[in-house]
């Protein structure tokens, strides 16, 4: 199978969204299997870890189909109870349960004609999965509170971050369901598989955001960020990015990005430091009199000791410049501005 590694896959949908971004061997590779089983009226099963798209593939296998035209609906089942989601699915009839005033239609009678896509379906409870099989097998079901059969045409992509076999192992998922579901499994790629894509995306990203800023120009990332943002391995995949990058560029004041925090929870202000001190004083009385009279530091100090002394020293040698004293330590801008923060209160004649 043969690529332009400096091609890239970009389509939008009717609704003009952007669907899909990369030039990397993984992601063109997962496209054309998608592309080869969208004509293919069969169940289609989405595995990935949450992040990488997985509704947008989804949304390209039913855009590639015979189905274009039909209504294209989802439904996330992680976000609903059991209740909640065999009304979402089925649909209801007037005085079916307390508070259902009037009849509604289900997500399966709405889409026919076309395609549903259920997120998370390892979240489905066991009793609604046998009502999902009987729609794949017979393409029929009845609203909850009401015997008369509905007939639908409806293709399922269902999709999961969970391990179906051990969902399946600890019975909490039908075989048969999974049976007929898994007509063909793709697994959409993390990001941290598609490193050629990181940069594409990143840029991408920036550019949305600076629109939104209504800045005149989009900003670029320094090469310490282009090596932080390769370097970072991404555990939620294109979401995390998106995220990373927006914040980037709101809070960057120069069309150039050096600052990259990966992590917006960590705290900027060193933690228990007075009592961390105390307790190492009180450490070193009791260790200095098991041990004939030698102090010995507890370990969280020592470390604590050690990676300021480091900052220290590489600050001087590097005349206080911040990003020579990063490169002294072998690490990137944005790393030794987390650690910098991190430890300054306990560094002397450093600001």
């Amino acid at each position: 199978m043969n690529h332009n590694p400096e091609r890239h896959y970009r389509r939008k949908t009717p609704g003009g969204a952007a669907e899909a971004l990369g030039q990397s061997e993984v992601f063109l590779v997962f496209q054309e299997r998608l592309s080869q089983v969208a004509p293919v009226n069969r169940p289609v099963l989405l595995l990935g870890e949450r992040g990488t798209g997985k509704e947008l593939a989804a949304n390209r296998l039913h855009y590639l189909s015979k189905r274009w035209q039909g209504p294209f609906l989802t439904l996330n089942c992680s976000a609903l109870s059991s209740a909640l989601i065999e009304s979402e699915l089925f649909g209801y009839e007037k005085g079916a349960f307390t508070g259902a005033v009037q009849r509604r239609l289900g997500r399966f009678e709405a889409a026919d004609g076309g395609t549903l896509f259920l997120d998370e379906i390892g979240n489905v409870p066991m009793e609604v999965q046998e009502k999902i099989l009987r729609v794949v097998e017979y393409n029929t079901f009845e609203r909850v509170g009401s015997s008369e059969r509905i007939d639908v045409d409806v293709r399922i992509i269902a999709a999961t971050n969970a391990d179906v076999k051990a969902l399946l192992a600890r019975k909490m998922f039908k075989e048969d369901l999974l049976d007929r579901l898994s007509f063909e499994v793709l697994v959409v790629p993390p990001l941290r598989e598609r490193g050629e894509d990181i940069l594409l995306l990143a840029n991408y990203f920036a550019g949305r955001m600076a629109v939104e800023l209504e800045r005149e120009e989009i900003p670029r990332f320094s090469p310490e960020a282009v090596r932080a943002l390769e370097a970072h391995p991404w555990p939620g995949n294109v979401r995390e990015l998106k995220n990373v990058v927006e914040r980037a560029v709101y809070r960057s004041d120069s069309m150039t990005i050096s600052d990259i925090v990966f992590d917006p929870f960590s705290a900027p202000y060193p933690s228990k430091m007075t009592e961390m001190k105390t307790d190492n004083n009180t450490g070193q009385e009791k260790s200095s009199a098991g041990t004939g009279g030698r102090a010995v530091t507890p370990l969280k100090q020592a470390v604590w000791d050690l990676k300021v002394q480091m900052l220290e020293n590489a600050l001087h040698q590097a005349k206080f410049n911040q990003k020579k004293a990063a490169r002294l330590l072998g690490l990137t801008y944005h790393q030794f501005r987390g650690l910098y923060r991190q430890y300054r209160n306990g560094m002397a004649n450093v600001e």
